[in-house]
């Protein structure tokens, strides 16, 4: 059973950073294509970044771009969300998600197709 680990989630005041972590032990990482996502209390999940299996393309909402990096440790079989600049409605649960894409560098551009999905980070930021 490949179970998908976040970390990295906690407190921030507006303007700060916050580094996100996702580990997946059993996963053959390095065929699953990654994403972050995101769920705000009262609204949908939403999609936050997409990284290809090699790393080389990625995606971001129009929310996060410039200020959210995506990246992904293949040999540790990691992948991280480097959030700079966070405000107040970045606050929410993030989700990692593994998505199983023929195309090393293809990436995930919806939440429909995830194979596998963590827990959940909380993610506040609040002055």
């Amino acid at each position: 059973q490949v179970q998908l680990v976040e970390s990295g989630g906690g407190l921030v005041q507006p303007g700060g950073s916050l580094r996100l972590s996702c580990q997946a032990p059993g996963l053959i990482f390095s065929l699953y294509a990654m994403s972050w996502s995101r769920q705000a209390p009262g609204k949908e999940r939403e999609l936050v970044a997409g990284i290809s299996r090699s790393g080389g393309s990625t995606v971001y909402a129009d929310s996060v771009k410039g200020r959210f990096t995506m990246s992904r440790d293949n040999a540790k079989n990691t992948v991280f969300l480097q959030m700079n600049s966070l405000k107040p409605e970045d606050t929410a649960v993030y989700f990692c998600g593994a998505v199983y894409l023929s195309n090393s560098e293809n990436v995930p551009r919806e939440l429909g197709g995830v194979d596998y999905w963590g827990k959940g980070t909380l993610v506040t930021v609040s002055s």
